[in-house]
């Protein structure tokens, strides 16, 4: 064990932590010494798997402790904010698991603790260190399909096909789903509107449809958007196919990207699950067919180079990705599109503000619409 590695304390040690754990067996950079949660038999499972040995219920016990230099903020979402604010006033590095927060006053505090304190910290979406994408991002700069004109995304949400996922670990989603949010545009949603700025820049504003299927699922919806800075436009289609096989590793969440340029296109058919044999990147430019069939499209990848990133990161001196800022900027494209869709309108993210978000997203006898008027 080198001396010099970032010493973590995991806050918050759920179903998506069996995704984090790895990273850190052969990191260079840091090293996994103290898990956190409120259920003593996950705490003791956990240790147990991971070879952690030290555990505590008070995640307060982590920041007082001068040995700890960086904690995981891994526990629902609306919980995030005393625990970000009060890691970074302990001078603790965080990473946060997505989305950041529900209220944009949340997110806002969250980043003034960031800038008071010497601290570094960031939102971990872990979508844009899929190999695949890495290497999409690589291609759009250095300009191989031209201009880009359009972007798509495509996610297919099932039932069958992945690993059995714990009832526990999705109860809590039902929360959001309750206060109009759900988890395929507003949780999981959140890899895809991160990718789009990634990818492409701002958004300039976002027109949707979003219904809702067995009052919980936020499907059948599509979210269109243009972007500020360049004349692109965006796609983003999403279904609830129940009874289609979605094989994976992870969960039933089928994602395909078509991105278009004025010399060419780019073809992305992978991610968290598989339901083709295709290449997971193909691009097509001057009348050929590039397939790039040797990208590890294991999703494990993706949490491994993302969660290693940041602590690199830090010890390196260098700017952190995916900072508080551009997580703000990803929350307000999420409540833009969901806003558009109760008001059958554009709207832009400068336009969201948690009144009108409160305003729009009421709740009646427990259920909450955000089936707003077609386009």
């Amino acid at each position: 064990m080198s001396a010099s590695k970032l010493r973590v304390g995991m806050i918050g040690v759920g179903d998506i932590t069996m995704l984090h754990a790895p990273a850190y067996v052969g990191c260079a950079d840091a090293e996994l010494v103290a898990l956190c949660d409120k259920s003593e038999t996950l705490l003791a499972r956990r240790s147990a798997e991971w070879g952690v040995p030290r555990t505590t219920l008070d995640f307060r016990e982590l920041l007082r402790d001068p040995s700890i230099d960086l904690v995981e903020v891994n526990t629902p979402h609306h919980l995030h904010r005393p625990i970000v604010v009060e890691a970074l006033a302990a001078g603790k590095h965080v990473s946060c698991q997505k989305p950041m927060t529900v209220t944009i006053a949340d997110a806002e505090a969250m980043l003034v603790a960031a800038r008071a304190s010497q601290a570094r910290f960031r939102v971990l979406e872990n979508f844009v260190f899929y190999p695949a994408y890495v290497r999409t991002k690589e291609l759009l700069d250095a300009g191989e399909i031209g201009e880009v004109l359009t972007i798509r995304f495509k996610l297919g949400t099932g039932l069958f096909g992945s690993r059995p996922v714990p009832l526990a670990a999705e109860l809590w989603h039902l929360l959001e789903s309750d206060k109009g949010m759900g988890q395929a545009v507003f949780d999981d949603g959140y890899h895809k509107l991160s990718l789009a700025i990634h990818f492409l820049g701002a958004i300039g504003g976002v027109k949707a449809y979003i219904d809702r299927t067995f009052h919980y699922a936020d499907e059948p919806a599509q979210l269109v958007w243009r972007y500020r800075d360049r004349p692109a436009v965006g796609v983003f289609d999403i279904a609830f196919t129940p009874n289609l096989h979605t094989r994976s590793d992870y969960f039933p969440a089928d994602e395909r990207v078509e991105i278009t340029g004025t010399r060419g296109q780019i073809l992305l058919s992978c991610c968290t699950a598989r339901i083709v044999d295709d290449p997971p990147l193909v691009l097509v430019r001057d009348g050929r067919r590039i397939a790039f069939d040797d990208l590890d499209t294991d999703w494990q990848a993706s949490f491994t180079a993302g969660i290693r990133a940041f602590p690199r990161a830090i010890r390196e001196g260098r700017e952190c990705s995916l900072t508080g800022e551009r997580a703000l900027e990803v929350l307000r494209f999420a409540f833009a599109a969901i806003l558009a869709a109760k008001r059958g309108r554009e709207v832009t993210p400068e336009e969201v503000t948690d009144a009108a978000v409160a305003a729009e997203l009421v709740v009646t006898d427990g259920v909450a619409s955000t089936a707003g008027a077609r386009r």
